[in-house]
């Protein structure tokens, strides 16, 4: 389940870095893309779908331009389609399903900056990688005067600390001159402005690395009365139903005596729709990546816009 289309009139634009594009509307009912470092008259199917831009991407990241940026905000022809703000994204993985998420749960007037880090089988060994990765694209976000940088995927700043995390944020901050937050730093905020004590933690890594998860948190000063990972293939894990996800959680938090929020660690799995559900049932808070996120981004932004059917955060708390 994905949250409902909140931009109904918008557009999608695909671009590169260091390019000039103009658009053109084809009689085709086509995008017509000419820049300078692609052959002119590049013809691209008008995108129904951010599935087809993951697609789109894929054929740019063959060609050698990997590094797409996609601006979803009004129809081409206004002036400025970023009148609300921008928000800059470095996203662990290409994984088809959160980007779309988030960017359907940005009101009109916001514009979303995608950069990508590449990581693909969820090993500690590639989250240690990262970092290196994540500088350079914050640096891209600066010079396109983003002005929210998320750093999206919680694992490699989790492996390392929560003084790590803040410390390597304000790095960030330093050298590149603008706002810079971690995922895992949004989610401790939301977790204290929830109230939360105790929490239940689901995730789809390996059990080896759940106890370190477990551990920041600990850190952060909150209880984790349990901290465990489903059997799924890291390159599996947008394949998980939602009632499978559901029924995990739900019997984790049960089993383990409960706490004040259940916590779904990572954007990969599509666990939108199971949210709502397990905060009735439960009668406990629901906190995971997409949602947190999209409430830092508002709360940056200073937008005032509540969404009901994804937790109390977005509901009570925008």
């Amino acid at each position: 389940m994905l949250p409902p289309q909140r931009n109904s009139s918008s557009s999608a634009i695909v671009c590169h870095p260091g390019t000039f594009l103009n658009f053109r509307r084809s009689a085709e009912t086509r995008w017509r893309i000419d820049c300078i470092d692609f052959p002119p008259c590049r013809i691209l199917k008008l995108p129904k779908s951010l599935v087809e831009l993951q697609i789109a991407g894929s054929f740019f990241e063959k060609i050698g331009h990997s590094g797409l940026y996609l601006l979803w905000g009004q129809p081409i022809g206004r002036t400025n389609v970023r009148w609300r703000g921008t928000i800059g994204l470095v996203k662990p993985t290409f994984r088809a399903g959160p980007l779309e998420a988030f960017i359907r749960f940005m009101p009109d007037g916001v514009c979303v900056v995608p950069r990508y880090i590449g990581i693909r089988a969820g090993t500690e060994k590639e989250f240690e990688d990262t970092l290196a990765i994540a500088d350079q694209r914050v640096g891209e976000l600066a010079e396109l005067k983003v002005d929210l940088a998320l750093l999206q995927g919680a694992p490699p700043y989790m492996l390392r600390g929560v003084e790590f995390d803040k410390d390597y944020t304000r790095g960030l901050e330093k050298n590149h001159g603008i706002r810079v937050m971690s995922t895992t730093m949004v989610q401790i905020q939301a977790l204290e402005l929830l109230g939360v004590k105790s929490m239940v933690g689901l995730t789809y890594f390996r059990d080896d690395l759940n106890p370190k998860f477990a551990n920041f948190f600990k850190q952060a000063g909150f209880k984790v009365v349990a901290m465990k990972g489903v059997d799924v293939p890291f390159s599996d894990v947008g394949k998980m139903p939602v009632e499978e996800i559901y029924a995990k959680a739900k019997k984790l938090f049960v089993d383990s005596g409960g706490g004040d929020c259940l916590y779904l660690l990572g954007a990969g799995w599509d666990c939108l729709a199971a949210i709502a559900p397990l905060e009735r049932d439960l009668d406990t808070a629901v906190l995971t990546n997409v949602p947190a996120d999209v409430w830092a981004s508002f709360k940056h932004l200073r937008i005032h816009e509540p969404i009901e059917g994804f937790g109390r955060l977005l509901a009570e708390l925008p």
